[in-house]
C-alpha cells in the first residue's frame, strides 16, 4: 500500500502541475466529455486506461465481476427485489447525459469469474458472488454448457462478451440511440498475459450480437 500513498501524494506535484498537463486538468472542473462507455470486468489486471491509452474525461467506466451487465429493470422491478441497479445507473447516464458515441464491451483471458461458470465451480464460500453470478447468468444461458478449452477460458469469455453486448444493446436508451446511428457497440477481448486487445467483427455487417459465432481477431 505504501508505493500507491506515495504516488498519490505526489500526483498533483508531478502531474497535473506540469505544464504540459495544467489545463487539460483546469478544463476537467467545468466537465467532463467522454468519447466512450467502457465496461469490463473489476480485475486488476485490466486497466482501461492503460490499454487504450486514455486521458482523463475520454472514458466513462462501468466495472463488474465478470463484466457482467444485468438486464434493463422493469418498471418497479429495482425496489421490489430491493436492490439499486448502479449499472444501469452508470449506462443511462453515460448514453442519455454524456452523449458517449460508443460503448465498448471488454472481457478478458483467465477471468475468474467466467471460469467458475463453465466449470461449474462451489461458490458458497462467496454467497455474493454466487448469487451476483446467478442473478446475472441465466440457468440455460450457453456459457453454463461450455468446456473449458483452456486456462485462459477464452472461447468462454468471448461467449459472454457478445452476450454482455446484447444485453446492452436491449437497455431502451442504448437501443435508440444505436438505431439513430448515433450510437456504435463494440465487443472486445485483452489478453492479460499479452497485452493483446481483439475485437469481434459481426459475420454480416450489423452490430455484434450473441447470435454470431465467436469471430475475434486483432484490432
Amino acid at each position: 500500500m505504501k508505493s500507491l500513498i506515495d504516488n498519490a501524494r505526489s500526483f498533483a506535484a508531478t502531474h497535473v502541475a506540469d505544464p504540459r498537463n495544467t489545463e487539460a486538468f483546469r478544463a476537467l472542473g467545468a466537465g467532463q466529455s467522454p468519447e466512450a462507455l467502457f465496461i469490463t470486468c473489476s480485475d486488476s489486471r485490466v486497466v482501461p486506461s492503460l490499454i487504450t491509452g486514455a486521458r482523463p474525461g475520454e472514458l466513462f467506466e462501468l466495472r463488474t465481476a465478470g463484466n457482467v451487465i444485468p438486464p434493463y429493470p422493469s418498471a418497479g422491478a429495482a425496489e421490489r427485489e430491493g436492490h439499486p441497479m448502479s449499472e444501469a445507473a452508470t449506462i443511462e447516464y453515460a448514453v442519455c447525459v454524456l452523449g458517449v458515441g460508443s460503448i465498448v464491451v471488454c472481457g478478458h483471458s483467465h477471468c475468474g469469474a467466467v471460469g467458475a461458470l463453465v466449470r461449474g465451480e462451489d461458490l458458497s464460500a462467496v454467497p455474493a458472488v454466487r448469487d451476483w453470478l446467478d442473478h446475472s447468468v441465466a440457468p440455460d444461458d450457453v456459457l453454463r454448457s461450455l468446456t473449458p478449452d483452456a486456462e485462459d477460458v477464452a472461447e468462454a469469455v468471448q461467449e459472454h462478451v457478445l452476450a454482455q453486448v446484447a444485453r446492452v444493446r436491449a437497455y431502451p436508451c442504448v437501443r435508440e440511440r444505436v438505431d439513430a446511428g448515433a450510437l456504435t457497440l463494440h465487443a472486445w477481448y485483452y489478453e492479460v498475459h499479452t497485452g493483446a486487445v481483439l475485437v469481434h467483427r459481426p459475420s454480416s455487417g450489423g452490430r455484434p450480437t450473441s447470435g454470431d459465432r465467436p469471430a475475434f481477431g486483432p484490432l
